[in-house]
């Protein structure tokens, strides 16, 4: 039997914030998750069969920041600013191309 997602994507963006190390929230993720989830609203891509953005605590891979996973193939990327997020709804969540040069 296969295997049925209530969303196509679920993007996890790590906003965690950590005393004195490494963290995505020092690099403007959270403002980068809301950015992306007004993307994905605007696209018409938000809801069931399509994606879900979504908040996460510290994914632990801190030094490799800001970070975010694409479910359900694990996706894992690291993003700088609204182009590089921009790039990954485009190539990945519209055409099912993942960015090899985001990816970690």
């Amino acid at each position: 039997m296969e295997e049925k997602h209530y969303y196509r994507y679920q993007l996890f963006f790590c906003t965690h914030q950590r005393d004195g190390a490494a963290c995505c929230a020092d690099l403007d993720a959270q403002a980068l998750r809301d950015y992306c989830k007004q993307r994905i609203e605007a696209l018409g891509l938000k809801g069931a069969g399509a994606v879900r953005v979504n908040t996460a605590g510290c994914l632990g891979r801190c030094g490799e920041g800001p970070v975010m996973v694409v479910y359900p193939e694990g996706t894992w990327y690291t993003y700088s600013d609204r182009r590089d997020v921009d790039e990954i709804v485009e190539s990945h969540l519209q055409k099912g191309n993942p960015v090899e040069r985001l990816k970690i």
